[in-house]
């Protein structure tokens, strides 16, 4: 029930406690792609003759379980509901729509 453009709270793994953004859900997958979490160093070739190689930063995805849903700051977990003939999602704690 997480979407793209959610803010969510790592509760697992090393960057545990981290609030981002998600930017990408794959969902075959069950993985996120978060906002500078799980970082990696990649090295690239020069594309050019002339240029120099560098190091790129990566994000790699994380699976969908390690992240927690936040509603006004605090992480919550997420239920549908039946509204107006369509289903939004419900925090748990509150019972307020997200």
């Amino acid at each position: 029930m997480i979407k793209k453009n959610d803010m969510v709270m790592v509760i697992a793994g090393k960057d545990k406690g981290v609030k981002a953004k998600v930017l990408v859900v794959l969902t075959k997958k069950n993985q996120v792609l978060v906002e500078g979490v799980n970082m990696k160093k990649h090295h690239q070739r020069p594309t050019r003759s002339g240029q120099k190689g560098q190091m790129v930063e990566k994000s790699l995805p994380i699976h969908i379980s390690n992240v927690q849903l936040m509603e006004g700051g605090k992480p919550v977990r997420a239920s549908k509901k039946l509204v107006a003939g369509r289903f939004v999602r419900v925090s748990r704690k509150t019972g307020k729509e997200i």
